[in-house]
């Protein structure tokens, strides 16, 4: 039977395992949440879990609270465990299953179960949720937790705390499972590890155990082995995804490796490193396994509340109207730190009442760009409700099918975008900047850069909202705390006067060079192959340069230290610049003919340095077409010749002879040089004429086309204004029809209220279209029932005739009237009537209940003392026929007389 659902419950909090060690338990703990369908699917879990595993499993079930739970007795019969329901504060042992009570929730405290009463017998509870969150605060990076078939999304944000403790998360396969809406949602999400049938769950769990390490070192003591394993991985993550998680803490790093290490069985770190090489998206996996955002509404209560009453106030203070305030929320993951801060801020002012012109713009930035696509959708499940209370689910969040969405007002004051914190620039002239539970996974050396950083980015008086595990450290120059206990913090006006800021602040490791060095020694020995290419290269192959049409250098390939040597001054790698004397007039105006014409030029004989007499250099430069990645850049090839003999006798003589004419014959070269640089110069210049003769064409065409533009953007902007008055027309219309409507339809509600007559209007598929209040107390409505068939529903009628005569009513078009009991005793008169439209069209059928239970009574008196008189009159004429001494026996009815009508 269909019950209605109450308003959800409050969010409740569960025993906190902070002050308790971080040790695990010595037997641990497996979460299982299940729903509709899920006891199949526990029976065929439980039916594979050997008796020797080790494990305590903890089933958390939706179950009706006025019902007798049977769920240890049905699965007691499928495994060899000892199946029991729990009882308060019932120690967890290995080699047991503990069911959850019906009317109950559950938490863990160091290994031990406590009982708690719901707030809320009925509505949307969490119960899964609140069972998971206080195991990941529990068993930390040693809880599992583990979905199976459901309805709903219960599940998902405990599972997400469980994942940022370092747990693992198991879920159902959604093809097996009777109702995959809570797997999906947890797949849906990124959380889950494995996924698999419920048969096939125990098994990997175990194998996950069997293979987990146990990180038993603090960070500094890693071993050698570990430490260089790690620095691997980092690199392959910065090959794969571009972001160094160098400045990430070890601890942190090694047990996200280690959970992925468990996962796949691996062993040996540097097995698993090998296991990344060969396996490019486990990469991905473990990049997403880095960047878990784990976060939720108004996380840390106490805290938005002192934000709201101390923090708010003070940055409002004073404030003029229309002013703006800047917001920057790093590391915002899916979006819900943002959005709370956007409520908090519309409620702070309500409740000032004196700042209504003043609006917040948040910058919301994180590193993983799926989470910040997320949270621009601003659609969250129906679990929400565990943080958000009714009065802000009905104000800022608008119900759909998946769940809800955050309405435009609160959207449009936030703007996302993907950021790198170490890497990327900061917001700056910020009023408030969040940064909450991200510095605790960085090094303490990058969180000394950084809040210099946030120092400068506020704006004088601005405040620092950081998380409950964090704080400002030695900085307490810089920020003056507003709330300490909640970190919330106020910037120093005068405290960075005379001190040095790294702008961005981007932290170099002190061991990148030891860090090299060891890569260094671990790259592999080059193959013979590759020394047989190195050798013909340097021997045989003429040395070569690859440049850009600017002429910067590229690549250098062979010994060019003949041709090319630094330019003194300031570092230029131009190969201009670095030419010899003498090839650099050569060389300049072949790379200016290749880049006008393409192809190749080939400049031959060019004598340079001391033994110019003697040596000689060809140089090729050829433009470059094929392949694709190197198309527009030019290849300068040096070949060095030798001068012919009788040349060099011929120049001897000439020295000896006409040494005079030296200095004629270098004038003579310069000359010539001087010549090809004008007409090269000439050609260039025509070539430009040309180029700029057809941009001009081109730019007249572009000018008559904006001039035509323009002329139809005026026209469609005087449509457009006609419009928007006919619009503003149409709007004014059907603001005063809906205004009818809404007045004749609450009318319409009060007479079907008054007239105290239960209604049920049906379409032509017999599918509930509405209902009146009345109705509520014959059948069991519900607001969400309006489209399902009326099949569907629980009644109280004694009328399995119902579905019938509404078909033979829509058939025949003639009403149909009974009269019929309830399973309570009272009794209706049933009509059954077509439902006409204006325009005399059957889309329906309407059922009305008129209660003559009363009447029902009357009749029922009214039978009963008719039937006692009628007794007593037969008694009293037997009495008078004995006094007459008439026989007694069969009495004659007297003939009736005919009327004389």
């Amino acid at each position: 039977m269909k019950k209605p659902a109450p308003p959800p419950a409050p969010k409740r909090t569960a025993p906190k395992a902070a002050s308790v060690p971080k040790k695990a338990t010595a037997c641990p703990i497996v979460g299982i949440g299940a729903s509709a369908g899920g006891l199949e699917a526990l029976v065929q879990f439980l039916a594979h879990v050997p008796k020797d595993s080790g494990m305590a499993y903890v089933i958390v079930q939706h179950l009706d609270p006025t019902q007798k739970g049977m769920m240890p007795e049905l699965l007691q019969r499928a495994t060899k465990l000892k199946v029991m329901q729990v009882k308060d504060r019932t120690r967890a042992e290995p080699n047991c299953v503990y069911v959850i009570p019906p009317n109950s929730d559950m938490s863990v405290l160091r290994g031990v179960l406590h009982l708690l009463a719901p707030v809320e017998m009925r509505g949307l509870r969490l119960p899964i949720d609140f069972f998971f969150r206080s195991l990941a605060e529990d068993q930390r990076e040693q809880s599992v937790g583990i979905i199976l078939s459901g309805m709903g999304s219960d599940g998902t944000l405990g599972l997400r705390a469980i994942k940022e403790k370092a747990g693992i998360v198991l879920v159902q396969d959604p093809a097996t499972a009777k109702f995959d809406a809570m797997p999906r949602s947890v797949i849906d999400a990124g959380l889950a590890d494995i996924v698999a049938t419920a048969e096939e769950l125990p098994e990997k769990l175990i194998a996950y155990r069997r293979h987990l390490p146990h990180l038993d070192k603090s960070e500094l003591h890693l071993e050698e082995k570990v430490q260089s394993a790690l620095e691997k991985i980092v690199i392959l993550l910065r090959g794969h995804s571009g972001h160094d998680f160098t400045l990430y803490r070890r601890s942190t790093l090694y047990r996200r490796v280690e959970r992925r290490m468990g996962i796949h069985q691996v062993g040996k770190i540097s097995g698993y490193v090998r296991y990344l090489q060969e396996n490019p998206q486990e990469l991905g996996i473990l990049f997403k396994e880095l960047l878990i955002g784990v976060t939720n509404f108004f996380r840390d209560k106490t805290a938005w509340e002192q934000l709201a009453t101390k923090a708010l106030p003070l940055l409002l203070k004073g404030r003029p109207a229309g002013s703006t305030l800047r917001a920057w929320v790093a590391g915002c993951s899916t979006g819900e730190e943002a959005y709370s801060l956007a409520m908090i801020f519309k409620e702070t002012l309500k409740h000032l009442k004196c700042a209504d012109h003043i609006s917040l713009q948040i910058y919301a930035t994180d590193l993983d760009k799926d989470a910040i696509d997320k949270a621009r959708l601003g659609l969250f499940p129906e679990n929400i409700v565990a943080d958000v209370s009714p009065a802000r689910l009905a104000r800022f969040f608008i119900k759909e099918e998946c769940g809800y969405r955050v309405n435009k007002e609160i959207r449009s004051m936030v703007v996302f975008a993907p950021q790198n914190l170490i890497m990327d620039p900061p917001f700056t002239k910020l009023d408030l900047l969040c940064c909450r539970n991200l510095l605790i996974y960085l090094t303490p050396e990058l969180q000394r850069k950084l809040f210099p950083l946030f120092h400068y980015s506020l704006n004088p008086g601005g405040v620092l909202f950081l998380g409950s595990a964090e704080s400002i450290g030695n900085f307490t120059h810089l920020f003056t705390p507003l709330a300490l206990k909640e970190r919330i913090f106020q910037r120093n006006e005068t405290a960075m006067q005379g001190s040095h800021l790294d702008f961005p602040a981007v932290y170099v490791p002190a061991h990148t060079s030891r860090q090299e060095s060891q890569m260094a020694a671990r790259v592999p020995a080059p193959s013979l192959q590759a020394i047989a290419d190195q050798m013909l290269q340097q021997r045989y192959a003429p040395p070569a340069v690859l440049v850009n049409e600017h002429g910067d250098i590229l690549y250098i390939s062979g010994k060019t230290g003949k041709f090319l040597e630094p330019a003194a001054g300031k570092a230029n790698w131009n190969v201009i610049a670095m030419a010899h004397d003498g090839l650099r007039t050569e060389l300049s105006n072949a790379m200016q003919k290749v880049i006008r014409k393409k192809g190749s030029v080939i400049v031959r004989g060019i004598k340079i340095g001391p033994s110019a007499d003697t040596r000689a250099v060809d140089i090729l430069v050829q433009a470059i077409e094929e392949p694709k990645e190197l198309f527009g850049m030019l290849l300068i090839v040096f070949t060095e010749t030798v001068v012919p003999a009788e040349l060099r006798l011929d120049r001897a003589k000439g020295k000896a002879s006409a040494s005079s004419s030296a200095r004629q014959r270098e004038l003579q070269n310069e000359l010539k040089h001087a010549r090809d640089e004008v007409q090269a110069g000439r050609e260039e210049m025509q070539t430009s004429q040309e180029e700029l003769k057809s941009m001009n064409e081109e730019l007249q065409s572009t000018n008559e086309e904006l001039q035509s533009t323009n002329e139809e953007l005026m026209t469609s902007k005087e449509e457009m204004q006609s419009l928007n008055e006919e619009l503003q027309t149409v709007n004014a219309e059907l603001q005063a029809k809906l205004d009818e409507l809404s007045g004749t339809n609450n009318d319409m509600k009060n007479l079907l209220n008054s007239t105290d007559i239960a209604t049920v209007f049906l379409d032509n598929e017999l599918h509930v279209r509405r209902f009146t209040l009345q109705a509520k107390t014959i059948i069991k409505f519900i607001p969400s029932d309006v489209g399902r068939p009326i099949t569907d529903l629980a009644s109280d009628l004694l009328y399995p005739e119902l579905v019938t005569d509404a078909q033979e009513v829509l058939r025949t078009l003639v009403f149909s009237e009974r009269s019929i009991a309830t399973q309570d005793g009272r009794w209706f008169t049933v009509r059954i009537m077509p439902y006409r439209t204006m325009d005399n069209r059957i889309d329906g059928v309407v059922i009305t209940f008129a209660d003559i239970t009363a009447a029902k009574k009357v009749e029922a008196d009214l039978r009963e003392q008719h039937r006692l008189l009628t007794r007593q009159a037969v008694e009293q004429g037997r009495a008078l026929d004995k006094a007459l001494g008439k026989p007694r026996g069969r009495r004659v009815a007297a003939p009736k007389r005919k009327s004389k009508s």
